[in-house]
Parts: structure tokens; C-alpha cells; sequence
């Protein structure tokens, strides 16, 4: 499948974009080459395959779960325009 600067324009319209004529053809050329790439990979055949989360079997390492900084919330809190019980409050924006 290719992609023609027409079908760019028409595409850049119906996504609000403002694609310059000496762009389309850039971008025609780009798209097409990508469909065409997407279409080798349709015809792999993946019969058999398992599907996997990361093509490396691997556990993640993961950090300690440990506390790094210093309770500040009385501190930033103090800074707020309005606060109660422990929570900022914020002018209403829904009616």
C-alpha cells in the first residue's frame, strides 16, 4: 500500500494539522515506507510463537523499599492557600 500526498493532506485535515505542500511529499514517502515495513512483518509467519512480556527471560531488579526524604507536609502546607485536616483545599470546579 502507498500513501500519495492527497491521502497526506486529506489525513492532516482530519487530524487539524497544517502540512505544507512540500511537506506531503516527505511524508507520503515516510508512511508509505512504513505500511510497507508493517506488511513484511504481517507475513512472518509467528505460528508456534509464545508471546512474551521482554524478549530477555529476566527478573527485574528491584530497589529496597526505603524511605529517602523527610516528612515536609507541615512545611509545604504552611505555603498553601487552604488546608484542613492534612489536605489541601482547592476552589470547587464542577457544579
Amino acid at each position: 500500500m502507498s500513501v500519495d500526498k492527497d491521502d497526506v493532506g486529506q489525513m492532516a485535515h482530519l487530524a487539524r494539522l497544517a502540512v505544507g505542500d512540500e511537506e506531503r511529499a516527505d511524508h507520503a514517502h515516510n508512511l508509505s515506507n512504513i505500511l510497507a515495513f508493517v506488511e513484511r512483518l504481517s507475513a512472518v509467519d509467528t505460528a508456534g510463537v509464545e508471546p512474551m512480556a521482554h524478549p530477555l527471560e529476566m527478573t527485574q531488579r528491584l530497589r529496597p523499599d526505603e524511605v529517602s526524604e523527610i516528612d515536609q507536609r507541615d512545611r509545604f502546607q504552611a505555603l498553601a492557600p487552604l488546608t484542613q485536616d492534612g489536605h489541601y483545599l482547592v476552589p470547587r470546579v464542577i457544579e
